[in-house]
């Protein structure tokens, strides 16, 4: 198999250009490699968002411990600094995305990712979460 063939099997999509997603993501990134109290993530949303940082901030926060407690096996991620996502990643920002519109579809993909039949609980976490971005002028 050769390199490219490789890479696109590990890291199937880019990274979004939004910005928000791109926030998220990096969010997710340092998070989910350095632990949810991660400085950098800290510091990028207060530059994103001023002094409405925290609401954001802690939902991902909530989110990712969530994550971490419901999934029935291990999420990939990328660095921080790659420009493709993995599968999961880009599943994480679907579900994100598409959330506030069609709770059901988002529903179902997350189950899929976390591995479970009902991730209702994590779901409206991420939904609160994807309203903080949205309500922050950055929807997801």
């Amino acid at each position: 198999m050769s390199a490219g063939k490789t890479l696109v099997a590990t890291l199937p999509a880019l990274q979004p250009e939004d910005a928000g997603a791109r926030l998220l993501l990096f969010g997710v990134r340092q998070m989910g490699t350095n632990g949810i109290h991660d400085a950098s993530v800290a510091h990028a949303f207060v530059t994103a968002f001023g002094m409405h940082f925290q609401r954001p901030l802690v939902l991902l926060r909530a989110l990712m411990a969530e994550i971490s407690t419901a999934a029935s096996g291990p999420i990939q991620i990328a660095p921080w600094c790659c420009p493709r996502m993995t599968g999961a990643e880009a599943v994480l920002l679907d579900v994100l995305g598409r959330v506030r519109d069609n709770t059901e579809g988002a529903h179902m993909l997350l189950a899929d990712l976390l591995g479970t039949r009902d991730a209702y609980g994590v779901l409206s976490t991420a939904h609160a979460l994807s309203e903080a971005f949205a309500d922050m002028a950055l929807p997801l």
